[in-house]
Order: C-alpha cells, then sequence, then structure tokens
C-alpha cells in the first residue's frame, strides 16, 4: 500500500461496534482486502494522530441475494478491530 487513505475505506458504524468503543476502547474499521495489520496501525495512528495498541482483522464474505430468478452476490470486504492505547480517545461522530 503506498497510501495510508488507500488502507482505511472508513469506520463501520454498528450498535456492536458503539458498545465496544465505550467499553473496552476499540473502534471498528473497513479496510481494504488486502491490507495487513502493520499497514491498518501505521494509517491509523498517521490519520488520527492517536496511538494503537492492538490490531485484528477479520474478512466478511458476501452473501448470496436472490432478484426473481437470478441470483446475485455482495462483495466481499475485510474489517479491522483496532485497540486504542490506554487514554487516547478517537470519536469521528462527535459534534455532528
Amino acid at each position: 500500500m503506498k497510501n495510508v487513505y488507500d488502507v482505511l475505506k472508513g469506520p463501520h458504524l454498528t450498535e456492536k461496534g458503539t458498545i465496544m468503543k465505550e467499553k473496552d476502547n476499540k473502534v471498528l474499521f473497513k479496510v481494504a482486502s488486502n491490507a495487513n495489520k502493520i499497514e491498518i496501525k501505521k494509517a491509523v495512528e498517521e490519520i488520527f494522530k492517536v496511538k494503537v495498541d492492538r490490531v485484528t482483522t477479520m474478512n466478511c464474505y458476501g452473501k448470496k441475494k436472490r432478484m426473481g430468478k437470478y441470483e446475485g452476490k455482495r462483495p466481499d470486504w475485510k474489517k479491522a478491530i483496532v485497540t486504542l492505547k490506554e487514554g487516547e480517545k478517537l470519536d469521528f461522530i462527535e459534534g455532528v
């Protein structure tokens, strides 16, 4: 990956993610499928100016969907759970 903005696609905002953020200081991101944990850590630290403790990644496979007699598939994507160090805070929704 050449650009840190190519690694992070955006936040993954869910109810479970909000609970993880409040309780365990973890933030969810949608990331590029070919990004590794080191690239994700560097991207989050550079873009948001926070210290990252740990990164966990998982591949999410798209579901099959039908439209009448035709069958399609949603795209596969990758999710990263970024654990911030104690005392660090990351808010991209505050003030909206």
